[in-house]
């Protein structure tokens, strides 16, 4: 069996490196908001091209927080698209905010500026592209759209380490943006992880605010703040796999493009390839009329899939009273069609060549 992600594969080349990391923070004696998280802080903001990068415990913590650090009015409205996971919109939700969502383009399947120019209102305040499956939304136009209406943009780029676009990388394309690093990321930690990266240091200040109980001074809280705080062990971990993050997604896009080149099935449609060097290829998500009878076709056949994502966020049931007649066209097709192939810098080029010799012979 070709597993989807064997997360002890992804980690074993740097698990020296990992361990070492660890076992000097452990005989360090600082657990908490040390030295590791400072220098990992500072080395992927390096990276992101940025001033400021800030740990925070994970991926929905770096939205949320961000989203409650702007101090927006209550019922302020953040328009997000409606295929993406569920955290986005957690995130709006438990800022007290209201979440607008929007269909995405059916090809690319990102935000884009012509439907959030047609859902802005009076009450709008925030914009939240997600760059899914690691292609980057097109920012400029959205940009654009935020500065005519003097509103906030806001980058989930949990799916996005190292993609690019215009020679910036993801997380310095609008005023902040989030990051997770779960396990199964193309920068991935032991366990939870997240951080938040902006050139506003008026906002970073507050956010190192809202991290840590709302505290800037011990025992003394200027806002009712969030215990949040990226960990030393996990930073360390970061740190000792943020100088591989290039390599691996160039192996990410090596893979994309023989999918691109080999597959040729009927009826199934590929991603986008018209930007294969930007995207960082988190996702490999192809569409297909029969997505259940593919999926257990391909596990008959030893190869392992996942679909991101079966239940969209306006029909989870947490959602109910909020959409309780959603109509979502686009995103209801992508959901029912959507299916995701193995793609991670240590699948091997036989295994490559089987996954895409088992799709061809589909029927």
């Amino acid at each position: 069996m070709i597993p989807f992600l064997d997360l002890s594969r992804l980690n074993a080349p740097h698990m020296a490196r990992i361990e070492a990391a660890m076992l000097a923070v452990a005989r360090s004696g600082w657990y908490v908001l040390g030295p590791a998280v400072r220098d990992f802080e500072t080395a992927f903001a390096a990276y992101v091209g940025v001033k400021h990068c800030i740990g925070v415990a994970n991926g929905l913590e770096a939205l949320t927080l961000t989203l409650r650090a702007w101090n927006l009015p209550p019922g302020s409205e953040v328009i997000t698209q409606a295929n993406a996971y569920v955290a986005s919109v957690l995130a709006i939700t438990q800022a007290g905010l209201v979440p607008m969502l929007v269909d995405p383009d059916p090809t690319t399947y990102l935000l884009t500026a012509d439907r959030v120019a047609e859902a802005i209102t009076p009450r709008t305040r925030v914009i939240l592209p997600v760059h899914l499956y690691g292609r980057c939304t097109p920012m400029a136009p959205l940009r654009a759209l935020a500065k005519q209406h003097n509103l906030l943009l806001l980058e989930d780029a949990a799916q996005a380490h190292g993609a690019t676009q215009q020679g910036q990388r993801a997380g310095s394309l609008g005023h902040a943006a989030g990051f997770s690093f779960y396990p199964t990321k193309n920068l991935g930690a032991l366990g939870d992880a997240g951080a938040i990266t902006t050139n506003d240091d008026e906002l970073a200040a507050q956010l190192r605010q809202w991290r840590n109980y709302g505290s800037s001074q011990k025992y003394i809280n200027e806002v009712p703040g969030h215990n949040s705080r990226l960990d030393e062990l996990q930073a360390a971990v970061l740190q000792a796999k943020l100088p591989f993050l290039d390599a691996e997604n160039n192996r990410r896009r090596a893979i994309a493009k023989r999918y691109l080149a080999d597959i040729q099935l009927a009826n199934l449609l590929l991603p986008p390839g018209d930007t294969p060097d930007n995207d960082a290829w988190h996702l490999f998500v192809v569409r297909h009329p029969r997505r259940d009878e593919f999926r257990a076709y391909l596990q008959r056949q030893g190869v392992a899939t996942e679909v991101h994502y079966p239940v969209p966020p306006y029909r989870q049931p947490a959602y109910a009273a909020t959409w309780p007649a959603p109509c979502f066209p686009v995103s209801d097709a992508l959901h029912a069609e959507v299916v995701s192939l193995p793609i991670n810098p240590y699948l091997t080029d036989d295994e490559i060549s089987v996954i895409i010799s088992v799709v061809n012979n589909f029927r």
